[in-house]
């Protein structure tokens, strides 16, 4: 669990610049060795590298002077002619670069790519974008939805039209890159898509769009994925339907639609989000009518997955910079880290962090599971996209404001990284669905799939695969047993109010039994320390006003705190030595 982090001159800031992301993150290189085989990763080591060589250094200075000249929107140039350009800041055209060409995010999943003869595995994939996000968050929104776009149309459309654009969506440089978006948000429609409005009809082998859309990130991409209601279509979300609508005709016209603006928004302010008037816009319709959602919820499963591993990174980064601090900071006389409650607060940024490696590592094999169509990888990934999408998504909102009080008054200025973590961290747990709706999504899973009893067959028997110590295996079996009993409970019931708090334990429960594994298969004290303190302060009920000094309180009437807190200092010895 060790950061290093350079010595710190008397007065001045701990800096993690020249630091290598990948380099300074053990527990990431340990679990890619336990999902790649040991040939993907030999051939992907060299990536993962340079990529993280650029974490703490050219990729930050491009994401904070991007994030300071946001994209700009010209409707007209000096001719005065329509032109409907967004102006990007050269700071961003050199990350999209990074992203999209050097690194060719948006294609790992569809072509060979980073020396591999084959499509990159998929844990290895959510990996790399884990390292960007620790220093750009945003630009991973178009490099997310070019992917599921493609993946999308792969699945539903017409040949025809999948042999037309995949070349650009899969371009090697940028300059023929087509970027991807989903444009499905509207006024009085946002998670309610069976509210829908936007007009679809029929015009020969092509639809005419007309209709608003409220949010439209990467608002100038080549290619979108648009919700709309054909004509004579039943109301309700039977009658939406999906179509592809292209920025640029066949016949290299501009196609009729908008934008009236773009969002000012509170982070990924890099990033172009928009409204968008469609005055029929002409587009193709993806698959069969009135599967619309059906078939969107592929694009937006994998934007989901994407988001909570762009919020582990963020955690990540959080965890490394208030290391970094504690490390090399002293207050009365004694360094930061040596001091109880500064310890404390440490561990508390360190177990979500590594629970949601763990657990987004997981949903990522997962998906490879499905997508080779096993079955039980089908019923995971239908759980564990909107749990970690729930989970990991808040956590990072609290990790990342609680390492930028772990700097202190400069961790509030723009200057350095934390005030941007913190604006960004709040974006996952409000796109592609709030927490509400995602953790409503979680029971719908279980009531309709029993996603939640498969997943909880596969990690005691991972536990078992592992061999993880039958004491602590009989206690995790018979945590997880609870949760998975509680969400069904729930789900059956359709008991709405509850469905955050049972997902939460189901998560805590998920995140405990991997960490169990990983620590028995790698022979590693301190993924097993982290499951211990998952037990203790995540699924174990406590009384904040007991003696000891456990967390955030001893335990009731399950333990002593005084034996807690005892366990406490002992896990903080191990993981922040």
């Amino acid at each position: 669990m060790d950061m290093p982090v350079a010595a710190t001159a008397q007065g001045q800031q701990p800096d993690t610049g020249g630091l290598n992301a990948y380099d300074d993150d053990m527990a990431l290189r340990a679990l890619l060795g336990l999902y790649l085989s040991p040939g993907d990763l030999a051939s992907l080591t060299p990536a993962f590298r340079r990529l993280g060589g650029l974490v703490h250094g050219r990729l930050d200075d491009l994401a904070h002077e991007a994030d300071r000249n946001p994209p700009v929107l010209r409707h007209r140039d000096r001719q005065g002619r329509d032109v409907q350009a967004i102006d990007k800041h050269p700071a961003y055209v050199e990350m999209e670069r990074i992203g999209f060409q050097d690194f060719a995010f948006a294609a790992l999943s569809h072509r060979p790519a980073l020396g591999l003869d084959t499509p990159v595995p998929h844990a290895a994939k959510y990996a790399l974008q884990y390292l960007f996000a620790q220093a750009e968050f945003g630009l991973l929104c178009p490099i997310s939805m070019t992917d599921a776009l493609t993946r999308t149309i792969r699945r539903f459309a017409d040949p025809d039209l999948v042999a037309r654009y995949l070349p650009g969506l899969t371009a090697e440089r940028l300059e023929d890159q087509i970027q991807g978006a989903m444009f499905m948000t509207e006024k009085a429609a946002g998670s309610d898509v069976a509210a829908t409005v936007t007009a679809a009809r029929p015009d020969g082998g092509m639809w005419r769009l007309n209709g608003d859309k409220w949010f439209c990130s990467n608002t100038d991409a080549g290619l979108a994925l648009v919700l709309a209601r054909p004509e004579g279509a039943p109301a309700g979300i039977k009658g939406v339907s999906l179509f592809l609508l292209p920025r640029d005709l066949p016949d290299g016209t501009r196609n009729s639609y908008r934008i009236v603006r773009l969002k000012d928004k509170l982070g990924t302010r890099s990033m172009a989000s928009g409204e968008i008037v469609l005055e029929d816009a002409r587009a193709w319709m993806i698959g069969e009518p009135g599967q619309g959602f059906v078939q969107m919820a592929e694009m937006i499963n994998q934007s989901r997955l994407s988001n909570a591993v762009r919020s582990a990174g963020i955690m990540r980064r959080a965890l490394r910079e208030a290391l970094a601090v504690a490390r090399g900071r002293e207050a009365f006389g004694r360094r930061l880290i040596d001091l109880p409650l500064q310890r404390r607060q440490l561990l508390k940024l360190m177990l979500p962090t590594e629970q949601a490696l763990s657990v987004t590592m997981f949903t990522a094999d997962a998906l490879a599971r499905a997508d080779a169509g096993e079955d039980q990888g089908r019923a995971l990934r239908r759980i564990l996209t909107p749990l970690v999408k729930f989970r990991v998504c808040r956590d990072a909102r609290k990790v990342a404001g609680d390492g930028m009080e772990a700097r202190g008054g400069v961790g509030y200025i723009e200057e350095w990284i934390e005030p941007r973590l913190v604006r960004d961290s709040h974006l996952g747990s409000i796109w592609e669905g709030t927490s509400n709706i995602v953790a409503l999504d979680v029971m719908r899973a279980a009531r309709k799939e029993a996603a939640h009893a498969a997943l909880g067959e596969a990690l005691s028997r991972r536990m078992v695969e592992a061999g993880v110590e039958v004491g602590l295996r009989d206690r995790l079996d018979g945590l997880l047993a609870r949760a998975v009993t509680a969400v069904g409970s729930v789900a059956e019931t359709v008991d709405d109010g509850r469905a955050r708090t049972v997902a939460s334990g189901l998560y805590h429960a998920t995140s405990a039994c991997l960490l169990a594994a990983e620590g028995a298969l790698l022979g590693d004290a301190g993924r097993m320390a982290l499951a211990e303190l998952v037990i203790r302060h995540k699924l174990t009920p406590r009384d904040p006003l007991a003696g000891g000094g456990a967390g955030d309180g001893a335990r009731d009437g399950a333990g002593n705190g005084a034996e807690d807190g005892a366990e406490d200092r002992a896990a903080a010895d191990l993981l922040l030595s």
